[in-house]
């Protein structure tokens, strides 16, 4: 899940914005996750399929 529709416990203010000191560190913590973390499943899937076209593409090319 992103942060930028999660909703903040402690303030009802979305993690997004980062108002009080829990949104920032749930923010932060989000974001040191890794670099697919910020992506929607649709478009992990999205490059899934990409990336299966490409390597059946390259099969196909090396026949």
């Amino acid at each position: 899940m992103t942060y930028d529709r999660l909703v903040c416990a402690n303030c009802a203010a979305p993690v997004a914005e980062g108002r009080c000191r829990v949104c920032r560190a749930s923010r932060e913590r989000m974001q040191d996750q890794g670099p697919f973390a910020g992506l929607n499943p649709a478009m992990l899937i999205a490059l899934m399929v990409i990336l299966v076209a490409a390597l059946a593409l390259l099969a196909h090319q090396a026949v």
